[in-house]
């Protein structure tokens, strides 16, 4: 199975493609426009990385997806989440929408980028880290935001 991605605009598989392959096209199946979600899966599950949103639900404001033209209308429930995944030690956002919700609900502070700060969901300490930004609207070129998730990723993997 596949996942097709018209527009492109987000690099996240490039990026990871990156930083554990050494080849940003090795999840992209480019002639088809097209991420390798088997191979996607198969990463995620032998590396223990799972990826979920903030919020359940938002709006658009505008026909961009910029984080000031998002309106969070439903969170995600957080602690309930990280019930399901006990080994979770560190959780990474890329963007300050989701930083919004964790510093709004928890009290953790946006750490620098490339960095994390630490805080504590019902008796659980985590890692709060910031990435770059996946979409290619992010000024960052491909290899140096693969640079910082693959700093990122040695510490917490």
């Amino acid at each position: 199975m596949e996942f097709f991605y018209p527009n492109r605009t987000n690099m996240m598989w490039e990026i990871f493609g990156a930083v554990f392959f050494g080849d940003s096209q090795r999840l992209v199946d480019a002639e088809h426009k097209m991420f390798r979600l088997a191979d996607i899966e198969a990463l995620l599950t032998e590396k223990g990385i799972a990826i979920f949103d903030t919020a359940t639900a938002i709006r658009r404001l505008s026909g961009n997806a910029s984080d000031k033209d998002l309106q969070i209308v439903e969170k995600t429930d957080i602690p309930a989440l990280l019930e399901q995944i006990p080994l979770c030690h560190d959780i990474v956002c890329t963007g300050q929408k989701s930083f919004s919700v964790l510093t709004e609900d928890y009290g953790v502070e946006v750490p620098k980028l490339g960095e994390y700060n630490t805080f504590t969901i019902n008796g659980r300490d985590l890692r709060l880290w910031r990435m770059p930004s996946s979409s290619r609207a992010y000024p960052m070129p491909l290899m140096e935001k693969a640079d910082y998730y693959s700093r990122m990723f040695q510490s917490a993997l």
